[in-house]
């Protein structure tokens, strides 16, 4: 029998980057791409490679092009990263794991390195997949999940990363987060509340895979300036996390119409500390010269944002088309994956 789970894209709808920062955010999963993983019984543990981790090319070029936006790692070390930490987990917490080993195979279609969850949607996935496997679904309090899979990759592979893509892809649906640090701290992991997805207004996502991006360069870089404690750094993160607050507040009070000035004030805010590169920009500018507003999605090469009605929204895909950009109307997914 073969055993199979999924994970969804995520976009960061406000006061991301500040997730990793005990800040605050709300995002939400959206089922349009999707991360897969088969796993079943077998006499040794195998671990099949997936696209990612494709050796093979047409050619030299290509090969070059390959590693220029995507660097020289693929999906498998999520996986060994995401087994290892739920096996010390485990043998740590006084889980007993059934003796059964298995072969696993990943399949994602989510949009590499443009901000949208692709790694951290393997590794929950994964986590998911095992969860099953070994039948210790009720043994391990579901919102230390994220964190297992936070630490696989932050504290295994040593890759700068947040904590909202895997609330996010665990829960699913729309989830406000709340990474206050002396709780999180305690509790090994933040505050979780889903709200409603009825409450939002609509909604689009646009991307370009040319503006991929390996997204922990730029949270090495993020994480450093917090670090030393650089005022304008540690000044705006506790003002992205405002803004998640903000539109926490106006979502719960059905105040919807104050979301497209917080999406541009998220972004504009990260203009002005982090010097976002022109073609990154440059999605923005365009979507918000159509009308909607438009904030980064992740790291780059993503947006989300809002528009009002049908001829917004033309306007919107046929200008961003223009740019190379391919736009979708998420498809919130509110249940577990």
């Amino acid at each position: 029998m073969i055993l199979q789970t999924c994970s969804y894209a995520r976009a960061g709808l406000l006061g991301n980057p500040s997730d990793g920062y005990f800040g605050r955010t709300i995002s939400f999963s959206f089922a349009n791409f999707q991360s897969q993983v088969q796993l079943w019984e077998s006499p040794e543990i195998c671990l099949l490679p997936g696209a990612e981790d494709d050796g093979n090319f047409p050619d030299f070029d290509s090969m070059i092009n390959e590693i220029e936006h995507f660097g020289y790692y693929g999906g498998i070390r999520v996986v060994k990263a995401t087994a290892k930490v739920f096996h010390t987990y485990c043998r740590a917490s006084g889980i007993t794991l059934p003796k059964r080993n298995f072969t696993l195979r990943y399949r994602s279609n989510i949009p590499r390195m443009v901000g949208l969850g692709g790694s951290s949607g393997i590794s929950t996935a994964v986590l998911k997949a095992l969860l099953r496997f070994y039948d210790v679904e009720d043994q391990i309090p579901f919102e230390l999940l994220p964190t297992l899979c936070w630490q696989a990759e932050s504290e295994e592979l040593r890759i700068a990363c947040g904590m909202q893509d895997r609330v996010i892809q665990m829960y699913n649906g729309l989830m406000y987060m709340d990474f206050e640090q002396e709780f999180f701290a305690a509790h090994k992991h933040g505050r979780y509340q889903r709200l409603d997805v009825q409450l939002l207004p609509p909604l689009y996502v646009a991307f370009d895979p040319r503006r991929a991006e390996f997204s922990g360069t730029y949270h090495l870089n993020l994480r450093t300036m917090f670090d030393e404690h650089k005022p304008d750094i540690v000044a705006a993160m506790s003002e992205f996390a405002d803004l998640a607050r903000q539109g926490f507040a106006a979502l719960s009070s059905g105040q919807t119409e104050k979301l497209p000035a917080l999406i541009n004030a998220n972004f504009d805010l990260r203009d002005r500390v982090f010097r976002v590169s022109p073609e990154n920009k440059l999605m923005v500018e365009v979507a918000r010269r159509a009308g909607a507003s438009a904030k980064f999605a992740g790291s780059g090469g993503a947006i989300v944002g809002t528009y009002t009605d049908a001829a917004m929204l033309q306007n919107l895909r046929r200008n961003l088309a223009e740019i190379g950009c391919e736009l979708v109307l998420p498809d919130i997914a509110g249940t577990l994956a």
